[in-house]
């Protein structure tokens, strides 16, 4: 089987408004049990392997097979942290051992009367045969963010 050497740019950026104070939102992203309560855990995935650095240049891993699915891999390294302002990363994905994509992601909190703003941009190179897979990152995001305001609903409000 001949593979197509391919490449796609995707990009996105998705808004979401959480009615909680900024630092419990930063706190979510910033503090492993809570950021590993609600990124990639559901009950869809088998855990494989977890990382947790959060500083500039540490390294997140998660790792997880979806029940009678496939394996899904997610490396990042922290390249800017402002506390309570910004998060930004690379990151890359595989799916059961192929490289699928490298992105850049960037989280921006903005403190609002109603809580916090959440802005997630993010540009990805996909390759190969994941050449079309832009619009699934960007819906897999969205699920994301959704799992997040799960997690921020459990707790305190404004």
């Amino acid at each position: 089987m001949t593979i197509e050497h391919r490449l796609a740019h995707a990009g996105f950026t998705l808004t979401r408004d959480y009615p909680v104070h900024v630092e419990d939102v930063w706190r979510a992203f910033a503090e492993e049990e809570q950021k590993r309560s609600w990124f990639g855990g559901t009950e869809a995935f088998e855990p494989r392997e977890w990382a947790f650095d959060f500083r500039v240049g540490g390294r997140d891993i998660d790792e997880a097979k979806f029940h009678d699915g496939p394996l899904t891999r997610y490396e990042a390294v922290y390249t800017d942290i402002v506390e309570h302002v910004r998060i930004v990363t690379t990151y890359d994905m595989w799916l059961d051992g192929v490289h699928m994509s490298t992105s850049v992601a960037a989280y921006e909190f903005e403190q609002t009367p109603e809580g916090t703003r959440l802005t997630h941009a993010e540009h990805g190179v996909f390759f190969d045969r994941f050449w079309a897979d832009g619009p699934n990152r960007e819906e897999g995001t969205r699920g994301l963010l959704e799992a997040l305001a799960r997690h921020l609903g459990e707790g305190r409000r404004l």
